[in-house]
């Protein structure tokens, strides 16, 4: 398949624009969601919603890649093929673990269907970008800007993981009550599980070097972002006995 540059180029910069423009439409008119959205549009089951949203960020880019010829031993190809493992990695985490363990309340069906087209697009655009345009040349350089990445990328997946986990175990099934999360990265902050997946895909960014990968970074942090600040005045209104050190997103910043 040959690389379609303007369709990565117009896909990336979509990402771009539209997360800063997500940004801005939360700082005037928040959008509802998770434990903000009124209960009369909660229609879908959450580990339904989160198994429709979530696959096709792993299933397109798994589809691309087995309609790829597979590369030879070491170089460029062995490189991109890992990348877009590491991609795909979260997304299998999140179809196939994390959607059947998770005891979220149930999900507006518009939000499952923008968030499923999102991830059919996101997935194409990484999966293609790495396959067919990516550029990796052999040099120390692009080695150490590899292994910094995947790196970052692996302590962001397992923040992402841990914060989940710890999110679950504050409630048993059936609950419904709100409790201080405490452990892991949320000593530092209340969104640690949104601050996981954002270093995540700064890893990913790093580690590939491209405007697809920035753009979704980019997009990650304009999109979640705003949730991690608005959790974090939701705990700081609900619990008078709140961690005052805590900030919302960034330790120590944000």
């Amino acid at each position: 398949m040959e690389c379609w540059d303007s369709a990565v180029s117009s896909l990336s910069w979509t990402l771009i624009i539209g997360g800063l423009v997500f940004v801005l439409h939360q700082r005037r008119n928040p959008t509802p969601y998770g434990r903000y959205t009124p209960a009369e549009n909660r229609c879908c089951p959450a580990r339904v919603a989160w198994f429709l949203q979530e696959v096709p960020a792993f299933l397109v880019p798994l589809l691309l890649l087995l309609l790829t010829e597979a590369p030879g031993s070491g170089g460029p190809g062995t490189v991109r093929t890992l990348l877009l493992c590491c991609f795909m990695l979260h997304y299998f985490h999140r179809s196939f673990i994390y959607s059947f363990l998770t005891r979220g309340r149930p999900v507006p069906l518009s939000i499952v269907l923008y968030a499923a087209i999102f991830c059919s697009l996101n997935g194409f655009l990484q999966g293609h970008h790495l396959l067919h345009c990516a550029q990796f040349e052999d040099t120390w350089l692009m080695y150490a800007r590899l292994v910094t990445g995947i790196v970052v990328f692996v302590v962001g997946l397992i923040i992402n993981i841990h914060s989940d986990a710890v999110l679950r175990s504050l409630r048993k099934p059936g609950e419904t009550v709100y409790r201080i999360p405490h452990g892991g990265m949320f000593e530092f902050v209340s969104g640690a599980n949104f601050f996981g997946e954002i270093v995540e895909w700064c890893g990913l960014a790093i580690a590939t070097w491209s405007l697809p990968t920035f753009a979704f970074a980019l997009f990650t942090v304009c999109s979640i972002g705003p949730r991690g600040c608005q959790h974090h005045r939701d705990y700081q209104q609900r619990f008078e006995d709140y961690p005052r050190s805590r900030k919302a997103v960034i330790p120590f910043i944000l």
